[in-house]
């Protein structure tokens, strides 16, 4: 310990105020736990400042503006002046109301708020850096910790995001001002969903990846109608290549080069012959080739917390790491990187800490993708199914079959269903169309109950609503939809 030192004490140590700490401290301070929650930048973390939240709120605005632009066929001619700037200040406001109310929440819930950077000592004991000149430092002897700091950017070689032309997806989502063409390395949901952002803003868009599609991860019927319409806005896709440089053009912009990656270009990507080296000129390039977990700056193998090759801290169903009375939630605890699977990690986590016999299933857990048209899956796939071993059944809706959806004028996309023939039980869902990030709440829901497709169909539905493609998808696997064909 230094001399002079602060040396205190509590229960529950939570170190990073994210989604999955914020959630740990509160649900620990609701059990009558003394928890002290350190944070180093802003509390909400990266969801609320500068992920999440602001980027939601930019797809949200462009939405508006795009289907303003774009409803000749309703009757509507209208061409919306962007100001980007105004648009920042709003999305910023947006963010100040909900980290505001994180703080107050904690505070309301007796959690101490600490502002630094925790560094462990030992398995019990951690020291806390102050933010700010001639702060000091402090020790915080803990019981239990809860980790939750997070991820952030990975960057590739040659392309620094202290460079002024080079963006991570925090940087991009601060623009004040709307760029006139702009390259995005990374074809993933951070890539996709902001590339049609900046297309919808009137930038021009090319999209370099180096696998043979766009979403990987993801099954094809679901991300067409996302390439589909990424298409449409004008947004380019140049495949199987990786981002090797760029060079400055002497205040015009910046040219970015990029190699061939080890399989062809296809699915629609470069003329260019496959094996040639590719040049962009643009404004900016926007990196989003993933997200690494924040785990090297706790010194957290002085308190015997094991790491795996990617800097992941492993854990059970019930947030233990190595070492049984530290935990770790959110984005450092591992795929998939979900604020709401942090959230319930934590809630886990801060439960056990207090005796209770609390589990995360991650089975129901959702995945979205907020691209034009959203992407949302929960549960197992048709495949990954039947890798289990179930003999399946599926059901379909396609939504130009839907009164609601016709009316917004939004059709593209469908609601999927898949059950386990013999008994009916709901086991995943998938569906890419409006709302799908809302629509998906219900299956979740469905596959955590272990509901049937009868209960599903059975359910009545407002009409007309999009929810009503649920009901009719689990009817059509039942065999008598009504406003689809049956298979």
């Amino acid at each position: 310990m230094v001399v002079g030192d602060v040396t205190t004490g509590t229960d529950v140590l939570v170190i990073g105020a994210g989604p999955a700490g914020y959630v740990a401290a509160i649900r620990a301070g609701q059990l009558d736990l003394d928890v002290t929650l350190v944070e180093k930048d802003a509390y909400g973390g990266t969801c609320l400042n500068y992920g999440c939240i602001p980027s939601k709120a930019l797809i949200t605005a462009t939405d508006i503006a795009h289907e303003a632009a774009t409803a000749e066929e309703m009757g509507i001619h209208a061409d919306p002046a962007i100001d980007l700037a105004g648009m920042v200040e709003w999305k910023d406001g947006v963010v100040e109301q909900l980290t505001s109310g994180v703080e107050k929440l904690c505070k309301a819930n007796q959690v101490t708020l600490l502002e630094g950077t925790a560094r462990f000592v030992d398995d019990h004991t951690a020291r806390v850096s102050h933010s700010g000149e001639g702060q000091g430092s402090e020790t915080l002897e803990f019981e239990h910790a809860i980790v939750a700091t997070g991820s952030r950017p990975i960057q590739i070689p040659n392309f620094e995001y202290a460079d002024e032309p080079v963006l991570n997806s925090r940087q991009a989502l601060e623009l004040d001002s709307v760029p006139d063409s702009l390259v995005v390395v990374g074809a993933g949901y951070i890539g996709m969903e902001l590339a049609g952002v900046f297309a919808k803003l009137g930038t021009d868009v090319t999209v370099i990846e180096m696998l043979e599609s766009i979403l990987p991860g993801y099954d094809d019927d679901l991300k067409r109608p996302v390439k589909k319409r990424a298409t449409d806005l004008g947004i380019d896709f140049e495949f199987g290549y990786t981002a090797s440089e760029w060079h400055d053009r002497d205040g015009d912009g910046i040219r970015v080069v990029a190699e061939p990656a080890d399989q062809a270009a296809t699915d629609g990507g470069s003329e260019q012959a496959a094996g040639e080296r590719l040049t962009l000129d643009t404004d900016h390039v926007l990196v989003a080739v993933g997200r690494q977990p924040v785990s090297d700056t706790l010194a957290i193998e002085d308190a015997g917390v094991e790491t795996n090759d990617r800097g992941f801290i492993e854990t059970d169903a019930r947030g233990r790491t190595s070492v049984d009375h530290i935990f770790a939630a959110g984005d450092v605890a591992g795929d998939p990187m979900l604020a709401h699977k942090g959230s319930a990690e934590g809630k886990v986590a801060a439960e056990v800490i207090a005796g209770e016999p609390a589990a995360l299933d991650h089975q129901a857990i959702p995945a979205v993708v907020f691209t034009d048209p959203e992407i949302a899956t929960v549960g197992m796939t048709e495949t990954e199914a039947a890798e289990a071993g179930f003999e399946t059944v599926t059901g379909t809706f396609p939504f130009r079959a839907s009164g609601r959806a016709l009316t917004t004028g939004d059709s593209d996309g469908f609601v999927k269903i898949v059950a386990d023939e013999a008994d009916g039980y709901v086991l995943g869902a998938s569906i890419v169309g409006p709302e799908a990030s809302e629509l998906i709440a219900e299956l979740g829901l469905a596959v955590e109950l272990g509901a049937t497709l009868e209960d599903v169909a059975a359910t009545v539905h407002a009409h007309p609503t999009l929810s009503e493609s649920v009901m009719e998808a689990a009817e059509n696997a039942l065999g008598h939809a009504i406003h689809t064909l049956n298979r």
